[in-house]
């Protein structure tokens, strides 16, 4: 069976949903492909710290209202060095702008409601998606449903499939450039119904390693430690993360802390990634199929949106303008601003963690940046603009 659309998107998470959503809006049609159920979809545990710019973009997208009634506006977040903690006022620092603490499965909740309430042609379970014709006149995405083979026809492919996807393994190896570092240690979570112990987050770096309180909710907590690579989930009852956090948190802020069971816990490595070129032929990249932050400074889903942001403006110009202009230099204004965010994500790990080879200078440099970073305003100013989200060029 065959279907034609003008763009088929893959991916049917935050990034290819809400870049579908955006083409809808200016008249653009598109198909999106999943290869995982609703349930799934709808169930995949993320971060949500929102960049003022990806808040925006959910209201020209016409997906805010429940944004706006429950998520938490953040003006400014802690910084603690063994236990001392020092606020960086963003809004104050950069002219009035802040963050939004709304998850990223509240998120993809909205956009995928929003195409079900329009019958938007949203495809999930389909299997084995494969790409074709690149380079070439004849563009169409092949995949499987219930057991059938499907044909999709389409002018453009915009790959939001994720780092495992189709769509980055579909360019050639001669042609995609890849920047990876992995780091020693990852991030154990837990999420828990309880308060947060601080109406902002709070980043730690202490002598035992980083650990980081969030939110999700008045209601509901999410809490990590920096652990070994090597850690066991088992090793790690929740009482034995209670304690942890609140030796690194420090006593103002344990103190605060209510303890509760988890609801969730996982362990998640850290890596910085980029490909380039985050375009080929008529295959455009987006979100983690084309980089990957580590989540410190909360970049990932806001990466995702402003690579949708570019993109979604570039299609909607080559439909109503027949303008390839947008298109032809996707990539590059993309990953300007990919890299930027990339620095800080890598500059804000090395800060606030321990690494298995820091020496004692390594880490009197550390404390002595904090130390400079609390009692500077230019240099709070630098880490405010970074994490409330560079402009769009």
């Amino acid at each position: 069976m065959a279907q034609r659309t003008q763009v088929a998107i893959i991916g049917a998470g935050p990034a290819g949903l809400l870049l579908s959503q955006l083409l809808h809006v200016a008249g653009v049609d598109s198909i999106v492909l999943e290869r995982r159920d609703q349930a799934y979809v709808e169930s995949r545990i993320r971060a949500g710290v929102l960049e003022q710019g990806t808040v925006d973009l959910l209201e020209r997208a016409g997906v805010a209202d429940r944004l706006h009634a429950e998520g938490l506006p953040h003006n400014g977040f802690r910084l603690a060095l063994d236990g001392e903690l020092f606020r960086i006022d963003m809004r104050e620092l950069t002219g009035g702008k802040s963050v939004t603490v709304y998850g990223q499965t509240e998120v993809t909740r909205d956009l995928i409601a929003a195409h079900q309430s329009r019958n938007a042609p949203l495809v999930f379970e389909a299997e084995d998606v494969s790409l074709h014709g690149l380079d070439g006149d004849a563009l169409f995405v092949t995949y499987r449903r219930d057991g059938a083979e499907q044909r999709l026809d389409c002018d453009y492919v915009a790959g939001c499939d994720g780092f495992h996807g189709p769509s980055r393994a579909a360019i050639p190896a001669e042609v995609l450039r890849v920047y990876e570092r992995e780091y020693p240690f990852g991030w154990l979570g837990i999420l828990a119904d309880v308060p947060p112990c601080d109406h902002e987050l709070i980043y730690s770096n202490h002598a035992r390693g980083f650990a980081l309180a969030s939110m999700r909710s008045p209601t509901r907590s999410r809490y990590y430690v920096q652990v070994p690579l090597d850690e066991k989930l088992a090793d790690w009852p929740d009482e034995r993360i209670w304690d942890e956090l609140a030796i690194r948190l420090g006593e103002e802020a344990a103190s605060r802390m209510t303890r509760g069971p988890s609801i969730e816990k996982s362990i998640a490595p850290l890596r910085s990634f980029v490909a380039e070129p985050m375009r080929h032929g008529r295959l455009f990249l987006a979100g983690d199929a084309a980089h990957i932050v580590p989540p410190t400074g909360a970049k990932g889903l806001n990466l995702a949106a402003s690579d949708v942001a570019i993109l979604a403006e570039a299609l909607i110009r080559r439909y109503a303008h027949n303008s390839h202009e947008g298109l032809e230099g996707y990539s590059a204004r993309a990953l300007a601003r990919v890299w930027k965010a990339e620095r800080f994500s890598w500059w804000f790990t090395g800060l606030t963690h321990r690494f298995p080879d820091m020496d004692p200078f390594a880490r009197r440099m550390q404390v002595a940046e904090l130390s400079y970073i609390r009692d500077s305003a230019a240099a709070q100013r630098v880490v405010a603009e970074n994490y409330v989200g560079l402009p769009l060029h």
